[in-house]
């Protein structure tokens, strides 16, 4: 991608930015974490649970994964809907310091290059290539379950979209809101996805499980939440984390 191009992508929002550079040592290649250098993702639920006084371990790798799944959906997003094409995202040249916050917390390799975006090229680059192996790490640390991470995907892919829709109306970019809309809805459709949640009227999302937000302190039911009201502490333990097996 030109860089005028990276700048139209990033104009969407924090979580759309990507910078390209050589990582310093604060930085690790995600592709070395999804193999086993899991220190840094620990480190990062961490700070996430002390940030949202979760009450239990799962709730904020849960929060964490999230976060992460979101921002790498807007990168490999963005540049689909607005250029048709997808960069080179490759576990081994992106880099993630989880001690940032966005645009600065991932840096590409600038060698990487960019592709023809299609749904399976975007399928097997983010949900393949990172969220898979993403959700292994997180389960190395703490017991979250695959349907709760799989929520999550379809959560932050379903954000991704929403945002890319209203800076397209806001712009006036018809044209890249129906884009939006449609890319999203296939890739929600895409059988790695299709027990996340349910697509609604105008790229609105319900998902099939609970993220476990709702349990930290102060926390309350996302917006795609699963529940209409948070369930009371006397259900908590029995609460689902998500509607299929």
């Amino acid at each position: 991608m030109t860089p005028e191009e990276w700048a139209e992508t990033s104009s969407v929002g924090g979580f759309f930015a990507l910078r390209t550079g050589h990582a310093t040592h604060s930085y690790v290649a995600l592709g070395s974490l999804y193999a086993g250098r899991t220190a840094p993702l620990t480190a990062r639920i961490d700070t996430v649970a002390a940030r949202l006084g979760a009450p239990e371990r799962r709730a904020a790798a849960s929060v964490a994964q999230l976060g992460l799944a979101a921002r790498l959906w807007s990168i490999a997003l963005g540049p689909a809907v607005l250029h048709g094409v997808l960069p080179d995202l490759a576990p081994d040249r992106l880099y993630w310091d989880g001690g940032r916050s966005s645009p600065d917390d991932l840096l590409l390799d600038p060698g990487a290059r960019s592709r023809q975006a299609t749904v399976e090229g975007l399928v097997e680059l983010v949900l393949d290539g990172h969220l898979a192996p993403l959700a292994d790490a997180v389960r190395r640390d703490t017991a979250v379950s695959h349907g709760l991470l799989r929520g999550n995907a379809g959560s932050a892919l379903a954000g991704a979209v929403r945002e890319l829709h209203a800076w397209a109306r806001k712009t006036n970019r018809p044209e890249v809101a129906e884009r939006a809309l449609a890319l999203g809805a296939e890739l929600l459709a895409h059988p790695q996805l299709a027990d996340a949640g349910t697509l609604l009227a105008g790229g609105a999302f319900r998902r099939g499980s609970c993220c476990l937000y709702y349990r930290c302190a102060g926390g309350g039911l996302c917006g795609d939440c699963v529940f209409e009201r948070p369930p009371q502490p006397s259900s908590r333990r029995t609460a689902p984390e998500r509607r299929h097996p």
